[in-house]
């Protein structure tokens, strides 16, 4: 499951994305990706020191991505900020840990089973770049508004 932390860097991530290169300072940033600000100021600490983030101090400060958000999958963001994409420890690539009632993880079907969730996961998360992710969210934000503007009903 994606914590709300993972999901709270993903929208600030989608805003920084969109005005790259510019400076966005945290206020607009909390606004504009609908974050708590207090919440949001520890999880760019958490993004600047993974060099996801780049910040700069003073009047004219703000943040930045730190490098092309088409580099940047939408995977390395959730491992970063939530560890291993596995559903449990026993399914884990790079943590695995066996689970304490269980007498021998290497013929447990349920961490086979937690095995394909996982190779699932992976496999759209870290095919889609922070550049896609942004991309939809503006794409669908125009659609929201678009009837509204056109006085179209939607059923």
């Amino acid at each position: 499951m994606l914590s709300k932390k993972a999901k709270y860097a993903l929208r600030a991530l989608a805003v920084l994305t969109r005005a790259y290169p510019e400076l966005v300072p945290a206020r607009r940033l909390a606004r504009e990706a609908q974050v708590p600000e207090k919440f949001l100021e520890s999880i760019l600490v958490e993004l600047r020191n993974a060099q996801v983030v780049a910040s700069k101090r003073g009047t004219v400060g703000g943040h930045t991505l730190a490098r092309p958000a088409e580099d940047v999958m939408v995977g390395d963001i959730v491992r970063i900020l939530d560890g291993p994409i596995a559903p449990i420890r026993c399914a884990s690539v790079t943590a695995f840990q066996p689970c304490s009632d269980c007498a021998d993880p290497e013929r447990c079907a349920l961490r086979l089973l937690m095995g394909d969730v996982r190779d699932a996961m992976s496999a759209v998360i870290d095919r889609r770049s922070l550049r896609q992710l942004s991309d939809d969210t503006w794409r669908l934000a125009a659609l929201a508004v678009r009837p509204a503007a056109t006085g179209e009903i939607r059923a």
